[in-house]
Parts: C-alpha cells; structure tokens; sequence
C-alpha cells in the first residue's frame, strides 16, 4: 500500500469537508498555498510546508468535483507526461524554473 491511495484521499477528504465546510473554496485554497510556498522559502528544507502544499493540492482537486480515483488517476497520468517530455540541461539553472522543451 502507497502512503497516497484512495482511502487516504477520502480520509483527508472527509476531514476537510468536516473542518472548513463544503463548497469549492478556490481562493481561500490558492491564498493558503501561496502563504505555504513563503514558508518553504524561509525554510527550504522543512518536509512539513512542503507536504502543507500537496494537501491543499489534494484539496483543491476533490472541492473541484474530482473523486480519489480520478486525482490518483491524474497523478499517475501527469507523472508518464512528464516522463516522455524533453527537458533542457539543469546545470546553470539550479535556483531558476526549468520548463519542458515545447
């Protein structure tokens, strides 16, 4: 069993709909990540603010209307995306984004 599979999805799901209440919640998701992704800058090597994000991802995903096996679905899909992309060489851009080659 993988830490992320369907049950823990729902669980995290049926935890947050309990806590903050129904509804997209897009704006309130997105601020929230953005305040995370400042304290990954403060402190880069913390693994709680990054996993902060991935939760507020998984959140987003099931408030937009998409059921567990649909998000495990997606994250396997866009991983083999990323997989068969062309990406540049890293080295010189270790502090910099690096996009797939379009």
């Amino acid at each position: 069993m993988t830490f992320i599979d369907r049950d823990y999805i729902a669980r995290q799901r049926e935890w947050s709909h309990r806590t903050f209440g129904p509804g997209a919640r897009t704006q309130g998701i997105v601020e929230h990540i953005g305040k995370e992704l400042q304290e990954i800058g403060w402190s880069p090597y913390d693994i709680m603010e990054w996993v902060d994000v991935i939760i507020l991802a998984l959140d987003g995903a099931w408030r937009s209307g998409y059921e567990p096996e649909e998000i495990l679905s997606a994250l396997h899909e866009k991983q083999a995306i990323n997989f068969a992309r062309q990406w540049p060489d890293w080295r010189g851009n270790e502090d910099r984004a690096i996009e797939h080659i379009r």
